[in-house]
């Protein structure tokens, strides 16, 4: 194995000290231009690459960014990802890109070897329930954002949607179409987002009198089986529900799926929207009704408040809370006019 260059071989080859070889790759201003030059030239003759992460802890910055989602195999967090990058790379930046699984721990650990790492800031979507797991990064004076998941926080900025109108307008819309015994799949309402598109449903009913019914709010996860699991208790009740809105577009093509096994029509005899607007929601034979985040625009907006932060040279702390508003996305699972 070759050995690598080191500023003692190229302070050896031009007979002077390691420490001028330094400063010289450094830029630092006690050393003339002709002796930069000079050590420039030797040290890209002799492949010379300098330890970034030394250099980040010599000056601080690493160009390096963190980024933590529950998982990056989803169409949403991938869409954000992707804005965060093309926001943030013309600027120089790197990501560094962390899957939790929705698993406190997991993102922990995460925090930790990102911060190890000498990020210059963490942008996180996070699935944690406590405050304390950030303190390791305030306490550090690195820039922390949250985006979609946020936990709310002093001095730190958050981008999200507004995730209780996302809710009023699906179920305002169900009720629009002559529904009146809809029922919800709810996410962990731990985590706001799942909490506001819940109190936003509750709210919708309230506005047009119609009561809520606890046992129709069913708490699921972002997949398939629990959609299915959930629509067959549902449907088994008394009284069972003709509409369903769900906090996850997986939970309700879940459901979909059930309801055509069980021979109920949809949107005639029962109807389902979801939320999120996964690309399979447009693309399904029977297209789903939806809630659209705007990811990518999250992700260039989470990326741009980063850059304000960073490039503050005031001691004032900047702490901005953008809101986004959905859309609602009417499609066949709702309308059997279109």
């Amino acid at each position: 194995m070759k050995k690598k260059t080191t500023i003692y071989d190229i302070a050896k080859k031009l007979n002077i000290t390691a420490a001028t070889v330094s400063r010289a790759l450094n830029n630092q201003n006690d050393v003339s231009e002709a002796t930069k030059e000079l050590v420039l030239k030797t040290a890209q003759k002799m492949n010379y690459e300098q330890n970034k992460l030394a250099l980040a802890l010599k000056s601080g910055k690493s160009n390096n960014v963190g980024v933590i989602v529950p998982r990056v195999d989803s169409n949403f967090f991938g869409s954000v990802i992707r804005g965060i990058e093309q926001e943030l790379n013309p600027h120089g930046y790197h990501i560094i890109i962390c899957q939790t699984d929705g698993n406190e721990i997991k993102e922990g650990d995460n925090i930790e070897a990102l911060l190890n790492a000498q990020v210059d800031g963490i942008l996180i979507s996070t699935s944690s329930s406590k405050n304390s797991i950030f303190e390791r990064i305030l306490k550090k004076d690195v820039p922390l954002i949250f985006f979609d998941r946020k936990k709310s926080l002093n001095n730190v900025s958050s981008v999200t949607i507004n995730d209780f109108n996302g809710g009023y307008k699906a179920t305002q819309h169900l009720i629009d179409t002559g529904r009146t015994k809809i029922a919800h799949f709810s996410g962990d309402t731990n985590i706001e987002i799942f909490k506001d598109r819940f109190l936003g449903y509750k709210q919708a009913l309230l506005d047009n009198n119609i009561d809520y019914e606890p046992d129709y709010v069913v708490r699921t996860e972002s997949n398939l089986d629990d959609g299915k699991k959930a629509i067959k208790k549902l449907l088994s009740m008394k009284n069972p529900p003709d509409a369903l809105f769900s906090a996850s577009d997986f939970a309700a093509l879940g459901a979909i799926q059930q309801l055509k096994e069980k021979g109920i029509k949809i949107p005639e005899d029962f109807s389902v929207i979801g939320f999120s607007n996964e690309p399979f929601t447009k693309f399904m034979e029977l297209s789903i009704s939806t809630i659209d985040q705007f990811p990518r625009e999250m992700g260039k907006m989470t990326a741009k408040v980063f850059l304000e932060q960073i490039n503050n040279t005031e001691k004032v702390k900047i702490e901005k809370k953008v809101i986004l508003e959905p859309e609602l996305i009417i499609r066949k699972s709702t309308n059997n006019s279109l």
